[in-house]
């Protein structure tokens, strides 16, 4: 019996000691044995409009009695650029993620998914299935990793050169898991805006919702997330030499909400005093009232028009979840009972790093070549940007210092970009290129183009730089190229 633990080299090479060194046909693999792994389908997708032919192997992993993952492998039949790309989920992952696997097939890569061991969107799967609380921590993520590394090594007859992981959000969280748990189970990871402090990103979801809904009088309608959007540019654009729209670092933005307080009677064009101590929560993060300590970052200034995710009407449903089904495991949970004092405690006991991703020592990854470009929005409106900066620095304190660490990770922050897309600022950008250059050509990304998109046409570039360093405008020409920046410590 194989060894459901064996790392993804000794297991192609256990493949490889029973099988000769030939390219299998797609159909053939149906066949192929591996550990806990059943192959349910295998053959040829015919090109479309979309992708050349390629091999789609489905297939379902039991690594624990109460296992049912779901993986899907898709390998070009010809034009093979010798990688593979693992790519990421979203919220509670309970679906192949299929435009991520047509992106990297169109790029020539053998790509993988998981469902990460249950359908839908809810987390209701984990009430009662401590193992696959588990396979969506980290296992499902793993376990295909190594099962589809074996499975293109059979189809090629050869594995792949370097193994990329690419993701956002969940899948963000996901790439920094493997990088912590399982660091030799790929060479480059890209991860956006990660949710890896998932105790702390829940906590804030509901922290937002008892603010916003604590009485009638604190909602802030989403006809008012413009007016305050509005009172943070006038306060603080220009900030940074340019004004654009655009906070290359909000935190520099020192913005009280209190400016727009109404001085009469409610009105559209300002907010009422309950209103503003909502606002003001919105941007202080999560803290406990006895020790003062931080436990999550709140959102910056220049979120504001996504602030409907997080106190819109209802609650935001994957913060919910984490407590109604993982922590309490009571489906009537209530969130406005929740103690910010006493229940987070309690949160990170149960998580117990199961879906956490906050170790950071990254030397095991770093030691074999691991390279690792984080991303994250600055308006993001579900995670808070400053979570990111905030793992980044206790890596860096963890390893030595920006010396020691600048060769192997990387971290940019997106001024404007919403949650992993979606903004006022420049949020097209190519990190999976910027990645390749860097493991295979040994050129680390001191900037990244990025570009904003409108009407289906550029209108802005800028650069990205990386953290702590920000583009700042040189003095002449269009505020809308790139060219005309440069990437400096502010």
């Amino acid at each position: 019996m194989l060894s459901v633990n064996m790392s993804p080299a000794v297991l192609i090479a256990t493949v490889f000691s029973a099988v000769p060194l030939l390219a299998a046909s797609c159909e053939s693999l149906a066949s192929l044995s591996l550990p806990d792994t059943t192959i349910t389908s295998a053959g040829v997708v015919s090109a479309n409009k979309d992708l050349p032919p390629y091999c789609r192997i489905a297939a379902t992993l039991k690594p624990s009695s109460d296992s049912d993952i779901k993986v899907e492998v898709w390998m070009p039949v010809s034009g093979w650029n010798g990688k593979f790309e693992a790519v990421g989920n979203g919220g509670w992952s309970g679906a192949i993620a299929n435009n991520a696997l047509v992106a990297a097939v169109q790029r020539g890569f053998a790509a993988a998914s998981t469902d990460t061991g249950h359908e839908g969107s809810s987390a209701r799967f984990a009430l009662d299935h401590p193992e696959k609380l588990v396979d969506y921590g980290y296992r499902a993520v793993h376990e295909m990793t190594v099962k589809s590394k074996a499975i293109v090594a059979a189809y090629y007859a050869k594995g792949a050169k370097l193994s990329y992981w690419n993701g956002c959000s969940a899948g963000g969280k996901q790439g920094l898991k493997e990088a912590q748990r399982y660091p030799d189970d790929f060479d480059a990871i890209i991860a956006g805006a990660p949710a890896n402090n998932w105790t702390g990103r829940a906590a804030h979801g509901l922290w937002i919702a008892q603010a916003v809904h604590s009485n009638e009088a604190s909602y802030i309608p989403p006809s008012k997330y413009a007016l305050v959007h509005n009172a943070v540019l006038e306060a603080c654009d220009t900030r940074d030499g340019v004004k654009d729209g655009i906070l290359d670092d909000p935190t520099r933005c020192q913005f009280d909400p209190k400016v727009i307080e109404c001085k009469g009677a409610d009105s559209s064009t300002c907010l009422t005093a309950p209103q503003v101590e909502a606002a003001r929560r919105i941007y202080s993060g999560v803290a406990n009232s006895r020790t003062k300590e931080q436990i999550f970052p709140g959102l910056e200034p220049g979120s504001e028009l996504g602030w409907g995710v997080m106190a819109g009407p209802q609650a935001f449903g994957i913060a919910q979840e984490h407590f109604k089904y993982v922590v309490f495991k009571d489906p009537s949970w209530d969130y406005r009972t929740l103690n910010f004092d006493s229940d987070i405690a309690r949160a990170e006991k149960t998580d117990n790093g199961t879906i956490n991703a906050m170790d950071p020592n990254l030397r095991p990854f770093f030691a074999h070549g691991g390279k690792l470009l984080q991303y994250h929005g600055w308006n993001d409106w579900q995670i808070a940007p400053l979570s990111s900066v905030n793992y980044y620095k206790t890596v860096l304190d963890t390893l030595g210092g920006t010396s020691k660490v600048k060769d192997s990770y990387r971290l940019f922050m997106v001024p404007g970009m919403g949650h992993c897309s979606s903004s006022e600022g420049t949020d097209h950008f190519d990190m999976l290129t910027a990645m390749e250059q860097w493991v295979e050509n040994g050129r680390a990304p001191d900037q990244i183009i990025a570009a904003r998109m409108k009407d289906g046409a550029i209108d802005r570039t800028r650069p990205l730089c990386p953290y702590p360093q920000v583009a700042v405008y040189k003095g002449g020409g269009s505020t809308d190229e790139a060219a005309n920046f440069v990437c400096r410590l502010p």
